[in-house]
């Protein structure tokens, strides 16, 4: 099995976990997107409550990939972190911006 796949798979634990519905082909193509950042310890999840953090995920995903700007950027970070949970603290990237793709039906972009 391939570190991507081994990921994969974990994700999809965590994203049955909390309830979130799968589809197995947007998550990897998302997984994909994240690069080689899934496989460090700190760039594997994203710190919800560090405001450099977040204006990473809106500046480098959210608008270079996905061409969003204006409201959407924190709409999209604020409907990830509550379906993640606030007081989750394993919030894996991946996830993150899967569930970021799903609200602004930008899958076509990954799949």
């Amino acid at each position: 099995m391939s570190k991507l796949d081994e990921k994969l798979e974990h994700y999809t634990k965590e994203m049955r976990k909390l309830g979130i519905p799968v589809n197995a082909a947007l998550l990897k193509g998302v997984t994909k997107a994240c690069g080689p950042s899934i496989y460090t310890r700190d760039g594997e999840t994203v710190s919800s409550s560090s405001a450099s953090e977040l204006n990473r995920v809106k500046a480098n995903f959210m608008t270079k990939k996905l061409g969003l700007s204006g409201a959407d950027l924190d709409k999209g970070v604020a409907h990830a972190i509550d379906k993640m949970g606030k007081g989750n603290r394993s919030k894996y990237r991946a996830i993150f911006y899967y569930l970021i793709v799903k609200k602004f039906k930008k899958d076509s972009l990954f799949v």
